[in-house]
């Protein structure tokens, strides 16, 4: 298992055409997880970190609900999962419910930028997942109005997402189609297809 591991630590560590952090390198999203608990006082600075995100006018519209493998709330998430993540994230030791509040505080008006701000905050834990020596796999895969009444969320909030976390865990634990997804290499467009300097597809940014 450990040379596995080293295969896979080795693909998954992205091969940049400039210099970048240790933590955006070694992120990816794994989807077989070891059955270690997540020790209280990383998931706190994963928390932490997602806390301290950027969002408009300082609304913080983030909210988490954390549940722990054999817990209810962690079984009402999996509940609200597709059957396809159900198979491999139940066996995560922590998954978290993302969560938006959909209106700005201050007047109650609609918060266009909510979803993206809670995407941020998501991202921002992600990295400190790695940075705790944990992985994260965030996932679409489930039925947020389940998972709304479930946790009796109101009309205010709206569930977004499922992140699931934990250490990494044995590979060939998997079902075969996912293993071979497990071994892959990170795929990216190139930069020139993603950034320009003025009309789309017309005038990349280029080194």
């Amino acid at each position: 298992m450990d040379k596995l591991f080293q295969i896979i630590k080795e693909s998954k560590r992205v091969k940049t055409v400039v210099s970048l952090n240790e933590l955006s390198q070694n992120r990816w999203s794994p989807r077989s997880f070891g059955e270690e608990e997540v020790e209280k006082e990383k998931l706190m600075s994963i928390m932490e970190a997602a806390r301290w995100s950027a969002s408009a006018f300082n609304e913080q519209p983030w909210r988490f609900i954390v549940g722990f493998k054999g817990d209810e709330t962690f079984n009402k998430i999996v509940d609200s999962m597709v059957e396809f993540n159900q198979n491999w994230a139940k066996k995560a030791p922590v998954l978290i419910l993302n969560i938006c509040k959909n209106n700005f505080t201050h007047n109650n008006t609609v918060n266009d930028l909510a979803k993206y701000d809670v995407g941020q905050a998501v991202a921002s834990y992600c990295l400190e997942a790695v940075n705790q020596g944990l992985s994260a796999h965030q996932m679409s895969g489930f039925d947020a109005k389940k998972a709304n009444e479930a946790f009796n969320i109101s009309e205010a909030y709206n569930s977004l997402s499922i992140t699931a976390l934990g250490y990494l865990g044995k590979p060939d634990a998997l079902p075969e189609e996912l293993f071979k997804v497990e071994l892959q290499n990170r795929m990216r467009n190139q930069m020139d297809n993603i950034v320009f300097t003025d009309e789309l597809k017309k005038t990349p940014f280029t080194l």
